[in-house]
């Protein structure tokens, strides 16, 4: 089996400044992929701008031979997405790849949580995947209209907060939840121009989890760097026949999330509330247990 290669093609990582969206920048660039590495520099709420991280990131990867450009738009606004979908086709000639990373935190209870709370997250997670993945995809279908071909990808991301619910973010969970629907939804729409379109629920100590208490032996299993090798294998040609696919990754786990499936059911419907309780309870009783958060890790 030949080698997994990226080589020449072109990708956007979004959120790539720093944790799990840096490494796969870095390891994207490493297995031959020109990267536009976009972040807007702020906090883990979403406040603040800076650069830096961005170029940061640009610096590690061309001082390595690597080729890589910086991009600090909002990928949450219209004009952002758009924007960095433009900056690859016009700086690389082409887009192949898209890594939807970008996120932010806003954890509060249901009862407490805020508007803007609510409204930032589903804006820079649910928002932001939609908007660069919409421009993709209408480079990619007119790609594909005006005879050229296409081998893309579009890898977006979820959560285990999103598949499995974790209380304090009804907001990420949301979101990360309509990500994996988003994904599957795009794959459907988009295959038939030669793209593919995948989830991964990663798991790191990064900005937005480092309010997580672990032992010490378990610290470097939950180190960003295992994300990426699946990061990779998505955006290369090797996995054109996958899609559809929601993937966990960590230094703990790797698997495939089921997702929602038909389980007990009948065509026997139920007439009354009494008969409807009497079978939905027998059903609950015979369907297979769905994972919770305790069995993530």
């Amino acid at each position: 089996m030949n080698d997994i290669s990226c080589t020449d093609r072109v990708c956007i990582v979004t959120g790539a400044g720093r944790g799990i969206g840096r490494e796969y920048a870095l390891l994207l660039a490493h297995y031959g992929a020109k990267v536009v590495v976009n972040d807007v520099g702020g906090a883990r709420d979403g406040t603040g701008r800076d650069a830096g991280p961005a170029q940061e990131v640009v610096d590690e990867i061309t001082s390595s031979g690597g080729t890589a450009v910086a991009n600090t738009d909002d990928i949450s606004t219209w004009g952002g997405g758009e924007a960095i979908v433009g900056q690859a086709i016009d700086t690389f000639g082409g887009l192949d790849v898209v890594v939807n990373n970008a996120g932010i935190l806003r954890d509060r209870m249901l009862f407490s949580m805020t508007e803007a709370e609510w409204d930032d997250v589903i804006r820079v997670h649910l928002k932001g995947t939609f908007v660069t993945s919409r421009h993709a995809a209408a480079y990619w279908r007119d790609r594909a209209k005006n005879g050229g071909e296409n081998d893309a990808r579009l890898v977006n991301t979820t959560s285990v907060a999103g598949l499995y619910a974790n209380p304090g973010q009804t907001n990420y969970g949301a979101a990360k939840a309509g990500i994996a629907a988003f994904t599957q939804i795009a794959a459907l729409e988009l295959g038939r121009y030669g793209v593919t379109a995948n989830a991964v629920a990663p798991g790191g100590l990064t900005r937005l989890t480092e309010d997580m208490t672990l032992p010490d032996e378990m610290l470097e299993r939950f180190e960003p760097r295992w994300v990426a090798p699946l990061v990779v294998w998505l955006a290369s040609p090797r996995s054109r026949d996958v899609t559809g696919q929601t993937f966990e990754s960590s230094g703990v786990v790797f698997g495939v999330a089921e997702g929602w499936r038909r389980g007990p059911s009948t065509t026997d419907v139920p007439a009354t509330p009494e008969e409807a309780e009497t079978m939905a309870r027998q059903f609950l009783a015979d369907a297979t247990p769905r994972t919770t958060m305790e069995d993530v890790v």
